[in-house]
């Protein structure tokens, strides 16, 4: 069985032509611009040589063969991760799932696309014994706060890690089909609450309220991302058709709209009051 599925860049002629190259374990691909390679790239600003791609059952490996040209695979799918392989560089493990591999080519940045489908994961039942573990991010999908971070999440999520994120007012417009009643005023108050639901700031009932978070929206759909708290399944929830937001959502009621988190009687006040 197959492990990895890479797609030529343009250069190289119509894709539905071209079709996939399909690699199972144990196979290599070698690229470059000289016709000899098993992906052959006629792009002049591409080395004769250029790389080698490694299927390894659940993730695979890639080399850089430039002599001067530092590669970048980018995880589209992510919160803007990626990592660099070096001029020379042999094997360097990637472990996304749906990779673009970036091949600076003169004045064109050549993207090879790479997408590893297999999974392996521990049987059920595996190291289930002993007291449960304690989540590290408690989210519900059927709140509201919930619906305001798909919201931000959403322009990354459809394909671009680094489309900029949308503001309140655009939020406000993208929740209407679920939340008819949503204001500015309601969606900063949820976006103040998540920031101190997802620790990224301290509570307003500690004692020390710490450093000032500056880029709060891109510092909560960072770490949404990366640890797929919002995943684009769960962009259902913006239509008003899916299993969430809740009720309360739905008919647009603002509890606790204006306040911060945790005012009244501490943040179990603003748990009861966010949905």
């Amino acid at each position: 069985m197959y492990s990895i599925i890479v797609v030529p860049p343009p250069t190289t002629g119509d894709r539905q032509q071209r079709g996939q190259i399909r690699l199972a374990p144990g196979e290599r691909l070698r690229f470059g611009r000289a016709p000899g390679n098993d992906l052959p790239i006629p792009h002049e600003g591409v080395s004769r040589r250029a790389g080698e791609l490694g299927a390894q059952g659940a993730f695979w490996t890639l080399s850089n063969l430039s002599a001067h040209q530092t590669y970048v695979v980018e995880n589209p799918e992510g919160a803007g991760e990626h990592i660099k392989v070096g001029p020379g560089r042999l094997d360097a493990p990637v472990p996304f799932e749906f990779s673009r591999i970036v091949l600076p080519a003169g004045g064109d940045l050549l993207a090879v696309e790479v997408w590893a489908p297999r999974h392996d994961y521990l049987r059920d039942g595996c190291g289930t014994d002993g007291d449960t573990t304690a989540p590290a991010f408690s989210v519900d999908r059927a709140k509201r706060y919930f619906a305001v971070l798909a919201a931000l999440c959403e322009p990354r999520l459809r394909g671009d890690p680094h489309a900029p994120l949308p503001t309140v007012d655009q939020v406000v417009a993208r929740l209407a089909p679920s939340w008819p009643a949503a204001s500015r005023t309601s969606v900063q108050w949820n976006i103040d609450y998540l920031a101190v639901k997802l620790r990224l700031k301290p509570g307003p009932d500690t004692a020390d309220p710490g450093p000032r978070l500056n880029g709060k929206k891109e510092s909560l759909v960072s770490l949404a991302l990366r640890f797929d708290l919002v995943r684009e399944d769960d962009l259902i929830v913006l239509s008003g058709t899916g299993p969430g937001p809740d009720r309360e959502l739905r008919t647009g009621t603002e509890p606790g709209a204006g306040r911060e988190p945790g005012a009244g009687t501490g943040t179990g006040a603003a748990r009861r009051t966010v949905r």
